[in-house]
């Protein structure tokens, strides 16, 4: 039995500028993080990025969809790794907040 986690963020990026957050959110998240401990893949239909990722044996999967007006991230984590779906939230969470906030530096003047 799997255990499901869905994370809803609000933004005012617009779709596009969301989705190119989240794209690259992602791919350094695969690149420094998931890459060396496991095997994982990020396909992008449409504006919803499909991420599996094997470890110990085990699979969980999760969809990104991104929205004019936010992003929601649905995680599906395996038995195994169901007692941890409290941190897996907290961090889904913060790493969606932070893709997706808005940059306000370029913005002084």
């Amino acid at each position: 039995m799997s255990n499901t986690i869905t994370v809803t963020i609000p933004h005012r990026l617009g779709l596009e500028a969301a989705k190119a957050q989240a794209r690259t959110r992602l791919e350094k998240m695969q690149r420094d993080y998931v890459a060396k401990i496991a095997h994982s893949e990020i396909n992008w239909s449409g504006d919803v990025a499909h991420i599996r990722v094997d470890a110990l044996g085990q699979s969980a999967t999760a969809q990104v969809s991104i929205f004019a007006d936010h992003a929601r991230v649905d995680v599906q984590l395996p038995w195994l790794f169901a007692a941890l779906s409290g941190k897996v939230q907290q961090i889904v969470h913060q790493n969606a907040s932070e893709a997706l906030k808005i940059e306000h530096s370029s913005k002084k003047g």
